[in-house]
């Protein structure tokens, strides 16, 4: 093995061995948490379903790492934690609202991810450490807390059914693009926009206070519906602005 390629083999490994050591930390983290704010079982649940979509996050990431210092990079070692939040929140999917802890960790989890959105592409620019696998793992990540989120909140009775129309609108839009591309038809750009980012910062305040044991579900529902409805219209406009169905 050349003196380069045994380099760039040392870099995965190390990689591989700091992502595998947090992994466990704090799936082990997690699983003591549930099983000391609820029961053993609950744990076990949260950590099958948690550690499945963790895994699916770091296939994602590493199928997409070309250079193995980005993975090490701050701003993605950042943006790899939302993605752990975000499985960590998944995990609650399994396991009922039984004690308080347990009914703020859905809340806690995405929210932190949520505030780590805000870190991550600041330190990048500032560090200069902008790479196209940090944008993969955002976009990618933000999809994910759409979906496990909102679908927490939905099975815990926190939001309505319909709310989840925000997550399929994500992975409808994903989907016709790609389908588009498959065969052949052309694909404009995504125009420019000044509602797309804060509707987006909307949806997640809106999901993290959602799944919060504050408000009463009477207000949540309706409300829902009301800060659902602006996203929707957008995700539609885009589409047809970039299937060349609009402007």
């Amino acid at each position: 093995m050349s003196g380069g390629r045994f380099t760039r083999h040392r870099r995965h490994v190390a990689a591989a061995t700091v992502a595998g050591t947090v992994a466990a930390g704090a799936g082990i983290g997690g699983w003591l948490f549930v099983a000391e704010a609820g029961t053993r079982a609950d744990a076990d649940r949260w950590l099958v379903v948690a550690g499945a979509v963790f895994a699916a996050v770091v296939g994602f990431a590493a199928y997409h790492l070309d250079d193995p210092d980005d993975a090490l990079a701050p701003p993605n070692l950042v943006t790899a934690s939302r993605g752990g939040l975000y499985a960590a929140t998944a995990g609650f999917l399994a396991v009922p609202p039984s004690t308080p802890a347990v009914a703020w960790a859905p809340a806690a989890c995405y929210g932190t991810g949520v505030a780590l959105d805000l870190v991550d592409g600041h330190l990048a620019r500032r560090l200069g450490r902008t790479t196209a696998l940090g944008a993969r793992l955002d976009l990618a990540f933000d999809t994910l807390g759409f979906l496990v989120a909102p679908l927490v909140g939905v099975v815990w009775g926190r939001l309505p059914v319909a709310y989840l129309s925000i997550s399929a609108a994500k992975y409808a839009y994903r989907a016709g693009i790609g389908w588009r591309r498959r065969r052949g038809r052309p694909i404009g750009d995504l125009p420019e926009s000044r509602l797309r980012r804060p509707l987006a910062a909307l949806q997640m305040g809106f999901i993290t206070v959602a799944l919060a044991p504050v408000l009463p579900v009477s207000v949540v529902h309706p409300v829902s519906l009301v800060v659902v409805a602006p996203s929707l219209v957008v995700f539609g406009r885009d589409y047809l602005a970039v299937t060349g169905r609009w402007g």
